[in-house]
């Protein structure tokens, strides 16, 4: 089961790598971003079937997968892009934290 975990927290360093770099071509204008996006993407989605294929259920994987990488990038667009973090918006992540882990206890 580590290596589920291991190929999950790659799936999402990848994700959300890959969504930065989206977001720094800014809407694909700077083109030679397309290619790490694209990329990064598709990594993602092999290495979250990797965690399912070790025997992650897929409810589990898909909600870390996708809160994690939500937290991931709006913490890090606030520190490279200068976009909002309210204090709104921290409730929310610590909300979807707390979820997930409900979702992996239950």
């Amino acid at each position: 089961m580590i290596a589920a975990y291991l190929a999950l927290a790659g799936a999402i360093g990848v994700e959300v790598s890959a969504t930065l770099a989206l977001r720094h071509s800014d809407g694909f204008r700077r083109r030679r971003w397309i290619a790490p996006v694209l990329l990064g993407y598709a990594i993602s989605y092999g290495l979250l079937y990797v965690s399912l294929a070790h025997g992650m259920p897929l409810g589990i994987a898909y909600g870390i997968w996708a809160a994690c990488g939500v937290a991931l990038t709006a913490i890090l667009a606030r520190k490279l892009f200068k976009e909002p973090l309210t204090p709104l918006m921290g409730i929310g992540i610590a909300l979807m934290i707390c979820g997930v882990v409900l979702v992996e206890l239950g």
